[in-house]
């Protein structure tokens, strides 16, 4: 012997890889949460949950939003959902308050500035 050891190859078969969108079963695709939250350069540390938690958030809302829009459009007696049944279930319902754009908010009077 030359003083090398040989491994044995196990028998074992190789493991799939298995997504964490499956791990998580959820159908929004967990890994392309993660890379926009990473390239948005909005965070400098990222939990390995974060990405998991908001697809799920995500998917909550997308599902609510269509049910809705599914009966709005089963009311109006049709069969497929049209942008204007989910326009009208976004206006019509509390779910139109995360649409509103509330990072500026208007100002009635500039703060005076103390020395």
């Amino acid at each position: 012997m030359s003083g090398k050891r040989r491994r044995q190859r196990s028998r074992r078969p190789t493991k799939n890889a298995i997504s964490r969108s499956t791990r998580a079963e959820l159908q929004f695709p967990v890994s392309r949460v993660d890379r926009l939250l990473r390239e948005g350069c909005n965070v400098e540390r990222l939990s390995w949950r974060t990405p998991v938690f908001l697809a799920g958030v995500l998917e909550y809302l997308t599902a609510n939003i269509l049910e809705l829009a599914g009966a709005e459009a089963l009311h109006g007696h049709k069969k497929l959902i049209s942008p204007e049944h989910v326009q009208r279930v976004v206006d019509s319902s509390h779910l139109g308050h995360l649409f509103e754009d509330n990072a500026n908010p208007p100002v009635d009077e500039m703060p005076s500035l103390r020395k």
